[in-house]
């Protein structure tokens, strides 16, 4: 039974709306004034609550003003005069629920008791779509919680590969085996990039390719240098959000491509610059290109390599429906310039 307090300076009026009101199942409390009205919300729990316009002393507006001003205050329905529609729009701007129009005859109380079902009802939506929305909110926080602290312990497991294979590679004699989990590392680490931005940050779903491939290229360069000679690899790429599984597979190109040329473009006590680019294409398109100014493709000696590297790069053009083209560095006439174009989805735009 919905609880209803009654303000109204009119004694009459209050005794017949809390017979009709009793009548059609509302339990009805009654207040002689505003301040009374107002007094009695303070100390108890009304579901709804009615204040008619005209009173001596504190009038509607103003008992409809503090009513409002207490904590958790209940609905409120405005009662005014038949020719006072401004009263009304008056109260609806201040923060009345409802209004209704004061009448002669039965029809006042029976519109009332219809007014009040009406504005319990809304009331009752709103609670629920309002408690609906908390616990929304507390289960997507206990969601991310979860899953910074799975990509926390991914990024810890990749680590500790890492170290493992590092390990690895300093107990092998062989060159050309310490060479492969030296590169195994680095595929390694570029998934690790990946993941470390996902926890990072709030979204899990795209990966700002800006940052990623600058933090990559430091990484390789700083992987790649030596006492004897420096490897500069630096990137340029348009801030895109990118999907993360086509945010790694970009990375895994790049660090192939980088690592090729770090290590064949350039003699081992010659400097080097490796340039890294990542674009929009065309419609709906995304360019990756890495540039070097060394000698470019030899036609006149074996590839250099074991070959799994391009079996990689194939792998995932074909997985992402890419192409992949090589040639030579068109600003300079020289050097080596890979590049693979991918299709990007309709989410996937500038960041």
């Amino acid at each position: 039974m919905a609880h209803i307090l009654y303000i109204d300076d009119d004694e009459g009026i209050r005794r017949l709306v809390s017979r009709n009101l009793t009548r059609d199942g509302f339990e009805v409390s009654l207040a002689a004034n505003g301040a009374e009205g107002v007094a009695m919300t303070r100390e108890g729990a009304f579901d709804l609550i009615a204040v008619d316009h005209y009173m001596p002393g504190q009038d509607g507006l103003e008992t409809l003003e503090a009513l409002r001003a207490i904590t958790g205050c209940p609905p409120v329905v405005y009662v005014t005069g038949s020719e006072e529609s401004r009263v009304a729009v008056a109260a609806l701007k201040a923060g009345a629920d409802d209004y209704v129009v004061k009448s002669v005859g039965t029809d006042f109380f029976e519109l009332l008791a219809n007014t009040f079902g009406q504005v319990l009802e809304r009331a009752s939506l709103r609670r629920d779509r309002e408690r609906a929305e908390e616990e929304l909110r507390a289960s997507n926080a206990r969601l991310e919680a979860l899953l910074k602290e799975v990509n926390h312990r991914v990024a810890n497991n990749l680590q500790m590969i890492m170290s493992f294979v590092a390990l690895q590679a300093k107990t092998i004699p062989d060159a050309e085996a310490r060479e492969a989990l030296k590169k195994t590392q680095q595929r390694i680490a570029t998934v690790a990039q990946v993941n470390r931005r996902l926890y990072t940050t709030n979204d899990v779903e795209y990966v700002a390719m800006d940052d990623y491939l600058a933090g990559l290229a430091a990484d390789l360069g700083s992987s790649w240098s030596t006492g004897a000679a420096r490897r500069d690899v630096r990137a340029e790429a348009e801030p895109l959000r990118i999907a993360t599984d086509k945010a790694v597979a970009l990375g895994m190109i790049a660090n192939e491509w980088v690592s090729n040329a770090c290590k064949y473009a350039y003699d081992g006590a010659e400097d080097g610059e490796i340039r890294i680019a990542l674009r929009g294409a065309g419609d709906r398109m995304v360019e990756l290109s890495v540039e070097d100014d060394g000698p470019g493709f030899a036609t006149d000696r074996p590839a250099q390599g074991t070959g799994l590297g391009t079996k990689l790069i194939d792998a995932i053009a074909r997985t992402h429906r890419a192409e992949v083209h090589y040639g030579t560095n068109e600003a300079t006439g020289t050097g080596m310039r890979a590049r693979i174009r991918l299709p990007l989805a309709a989410r996937e735009l500038r960041a």
